[in-house]
């Protein structure tokens, strides 16, 4: 019999092993940071998937240095993307602080994971056309970093989040802002390939060597004046946009 595979539909054979090779690694990073965290070590977990988070812009940046971009190696990413930012923060933040919710508890943990999947889903189809410069809603990492850089400052600081209504609520609104149309930057918006100021440098090093003093307070102010900053920045552009059509009401 016939196979009914017809050659629009046949994978090339093969598979490129640098940046797939990338992903897994990223990958392994949320498995990791998920066995941490069931054991019981919720920094070394959050610390995990920091690290996936690395492997995750590699993968990417040497797919397109070498070319060797696929249809096969974006949707592998997208499942990594999965479990190193969607059920490993997911998990993190379950066991470490929400658990004593009970059903509420698990409910926003899964709620999180949920709105993680539907944004790389819509991801992958508005890639071409709707996300060529910012993203639409809070890109995936970006939330998993906002939820695991709250644990790692948290142990830093000595405070217990354990049944802490806020981590609630703050992962119920990261949730939210994943599958929002609110516009939220990243750093596929920069052109390192360009000319840049001088105090573009002078920031980056800036940023390089207070990160590298307090890593874990530096990391979670970042995250947050990431959030913060984005959502003032949506919160202009609606007035703005108000304001122009109460302009041409009149």
């Amino acid at each position: 019999m016939k196979s009914e595979r017809t050659p629009g539909n046949t994978m090339k054979k093969g598979i490129y092993i640098l940046p797939n090779a990338l992903t897994l690694t990223g990958m392994f990073g949320g498995f990791f940071a998920i066995m941490a965290a069931v054991r019981g070590d919720f920094t070394l977990a959050s610390w995990a998937v920091l690290a996936a988070m690395i492997f995750d812009g590699l993968d990417g940046m040497v797919a397109r240095l070498t070319g060797s971009s696929s249809r096969f190696g974006i949707e592998l990413d997208s499942l990594a993307d999965l479990v190193a930012f969607g059920v490993a923060p997911g998990v993190i933040i379950y066991l470490s602080s929400i658990s004593p919710f009970g059903r509420v508890g698990w409910l926003v943990a899964f709620l999180y994971v949920a709105c993680g999947a539907m944004r790389l889903a819509r991801y992958n189809v508005q890639m071409v056309t709707a996300e060529r410069k910012s993203f639409t809603g809070v890109p995936i990492p970006a939330g998993a970093v906002i939820l695991t850089t709250l644990v790692i400052f948290a142990n830093k600081m000595d405070i217990n989040l354990t049944g802490s209504p806020l981590v609630l609520l703050l992962t119920f609104i990261v949730s939210l802002l994943m599958v929002s149309t609110l516009r939220f930057h990243g750093m596929k918006e920069i052109n390192f390939t360009k000319r840049k100021p001088f105090w573009f440098l002078v920031l980056s090093v800036t940023v390089v060597v207070v990160v590298a003093m307090h890593p874990e307070i530096a990391l979670f102010i970042c995250a947050m004046a990431y959030l913060t900053a984005g959502l003032i920045e949506n919160a202009y552009l609606f007035a703005t946009k108000r304001r122009r059509r109460s302009n041409e009401a009149h």
